[in-house]
Formats: structure tokens, C-alpha cells, sequence
């Protein structure tokens, strides 16, 4: 998690990582805008670590399927935000919504037995699998 500024814009983000060693960050239409700035200008860009992570914005399929299980909302509501990001991370670095509903139910799982963190997710890989191929960022075109 980075706080900074993109032409003196304030934002918060989360790097992602790009599965070759280094990180990115999505800069929506709207941070573009509020910079002033337009795909392909160069801009001053200045950012830093944020030692306490916000909550994440749970995906509806996982707040059900948490809702459902008060033993695991309950592990759920005991992590660390850093936690609840690494497990929605895995759970949508997927584009197979099978795969993606098989890790809700690990998930669920891991929590009955108390495991507080994904134990097979590799934080180096790109979780956001529309931009990425087997975990590494695409190229631009």
C-alpha cells in the first residue's frame, strides 16, 4: 500500500506485483483526471509506504459465503486488513469462476482450522487476471 501524489493529486494505492521482480499500480480515468494529466503524458509522480493498510472492499460472492459461516466471519473479523487483502488477492487471481468459487471455499476452510493467511499464494505473481498471464503483467499495446 503507497500513498502520494501524481502532479500534486493526493491517492492511496496498492502495488501490485508484476510477476518480473518489480510492481504497478492502476491509474483509473478519474486519479488521470484529477492529475490533469492524459495516457501517455509524463507527470511527477512521488510516493510512499503506508505502514497500516485500509480495509479492502470484500467481493459480494466472499461476504456471502463469510455471512453463511460465523465460525469463519468470525477468524474474518481477527486478521489484519494486510490478511484480509492477501486473501481476496487469491481468491480473485482467477478468471475461471470454478476456480474462483473452489478458493471461497478454501478459504472458508483454512478459517475453521485457523489458518489466518493464504498458505500456497505466491505475493509475487499479478493477481489481477485481466491484465496479466499466468501471474505476469502484459505488455502495453
Amino acid at each position: 500500500m503507497v500513498k502520494g501524489t501524481i502532479n500534486g493529486f493526493r491517492f492511496q494505492a496498492v502495488l501490485e506485483p508484476d510477476g518480473k521482480g518489480s510492481h504497478w499500480f492502476k491509474v483509473d480515468k478519474s486519479m488521470r483526471e484529477a492529475a490533469g494529466s492524459n495516457a501517455g503524458d509524463t507527470v511527477t509522480l512521488a510516493i510512499e509506504l503506508v505502514k497500516e493498510w485500509p480495509e479492502p472492499e470484500v467481493p459480494a460472492d466472499l461476504k456471502t459465503a463469510l455471512a453463511a459461516s460465523p465460525q469463519a466471519h468470525a477468524l474474518w473479523t481477527k486478521i489484519t486488513p494486510g490478511a484480509r487483502w492477501d486473501w481476496i488477492r487469491w481468491i480473485r487471481s482467477t478468471k475461471n469462476a470454478e476456480t474462483r468459487k473452489r478458493r471461497i471455499e478454501v478459504t472458508l476452510s483454512k478459517f475453521k482450522d485457523g489458518k489466518r493467511r493464504p498458505c500456497c499464494f505466491n505475493r509475487t505473481l499479478c493477481t489481477e487476471p485481466y491484465v496479466s498471464n499466468n501471474g505476469v503483467l502484459l505488455e502495453p499495446t
